[in-house]
């Protein structure tokens, strides 16, 4: 089969969705790659990797008007302009843009979300929210210890002592968890909150301390277990005494990293405007919800700003700073994922639907948006 591999368009976008690895094992199994120039550059992977991995590399249209394209990002108006009618796209499509699906639809384009995969033991080897969170996590804790302008660890010198940094994460999601691991290895002192129980133990292990925030009734309880291993909105009753204990916090933190989000959800809002104000001058906060509205108040998208003299970084793409191993990881998702729609040797996409995995991923198919 004919698969494309274009350059991401998307602004900041520096990650590719098939690395020179991923282009051999696909050409092994009997297909036949369009890479187009430049696409993995950005990720270190130059054009000469990919004729070596024996891959043709060609221009976007050529790219684009293959019969699988693989993608990180949806297709822009442009990009699909050049995909022809029966395509297959594989990538991060955002199943909770219903304009973008739409233009899928109407381009006649079969689309699979990787984001949509169910997240089960089965799906994890294809599971690009965790791989790319993962990478979100570690890069927002390098960044904080760029801005910071104190070190992380305890340090005991000849001038003195360095107390080390206080770090605290709110969400322990995958991202949360690589921060924790992150940051310990620097050396911080470090503690965590999230809504969910289950995670405790999980902190505790990586050497952080849980902020606990008990439960009074069985509402607050059942919400806080959360389902499909992502959050639920907490009642306001429970949020209330969170904020409080956070609030403590925060304020004695020289570090916050959020990376709290719900799918489909604008980010809740974890840390206020007065919050902010009682945190020390020259602490560091890292928002990881930014590109959805941000887990702090006073979070600018896509800018670094500074607020009572506390540096907020709302950076919208942190795995996207590390992309060759960002692009790696996704790349290895993306495989795994064509398993199921893409047998050896196949002239074909195939769709099978008993399949759950492809069934949840499946956005666009015959003119239509499959997705409610």
């Amino acid at each position: 089969m004919l698969i494309g591999v274009p350059l991401e368009t998307a602004a900041g976008e520096t990650r590719v969705a098939a690395t020179p690895e991923a282009a051999k094992k696909l050409k092994a199994q009997g297909h036949q790659l369009f890479v187009q120039s430049g696409a993995g550059v950005a990720a270190a992977a130059p054009d000469a990797a990919y004729r070596a991995a024996g891959a043709e590399v060609v221009d976007a249209k050529a790219a684009l008007g293959c019969d699988l394209v693989l993608k990180v990002r949806s297709p822009d108006p442009d990009e699909l302009a050049l995909m022809k009618r029966g395509a297959t796209v594989v990538g991060m499509l955002n199943p909770f843009d219903r304009e973008g699906l739409e233009r899928l639809a109407a381009a006649g384009v079969t689309g699979f979300a990787l984001e949509a995969a169910p997240r089960t033991t089965r799906a994890q080897s294809m599971d690009v929210l965790s791989s790319q969170a993962n990478i979100a996590g570690y890069k927002a804790v390098i960044i904080a210890a760029d801005r910071y302008q104190k070190f992380f660890p305890m340090l005991m010198t000849a001038a003195g002592t360095v107390k080390a940094a206080r770090v605290v994460i709110l969400g322990v999601g995958v991202a949360g968890l690589q921060a924790i691991a992150t940051a310990k290895r620097l050396g911080a002192v470090i503690e965590a909150s999230d809504v969910r129980p289950s995670v405790k133990e999980q902190v505790e292990s990586l050497g952080a301390k849980f902020i606990d925030v008990p439960y009074e009734t069985a509402e607050e309880k059942e919400a806080a277990e959360g389902v499909g291993g992502y959050a639920r909105p907490m009642p306001e009753s429970w949020l209330a005494r969170q904020r409080a204990e956070v609030a403590k916090r925060v304020a004695a933190a020289d570090v916050v990293i959020s990376t709290a989000l719900i799918p489909g959800r604008p980010a809740p809002k974890l840390v206020s405007a007065e919050m902010v104000q009682s945190m020390k001058p020259g602490s560091v906060v890292v928002d990881l919800a930014a590109a959805n509205g941000g887990n702090c108040a006073l979070t600018v998208p896509g800018q670094i700003v500074q607020a009572h003299g506390v540096t907020i970084v709302g950076e919208t793409n942190l795995p996207a700073l590390v992309a060759a191993d960002a692009s790696a990881l996704y790349a290895r998702n993306v495989l795994d994922f064509l398993k199921l729609v893409l047998p050896k040797d196949a002239t074909s996409v195939n769709v099978p639907m008993d399949d759950d995995i492809v069934a949840a991923c499946l956005m666009t198919q015959d003119g239509q948006v499959k997705r409610s």
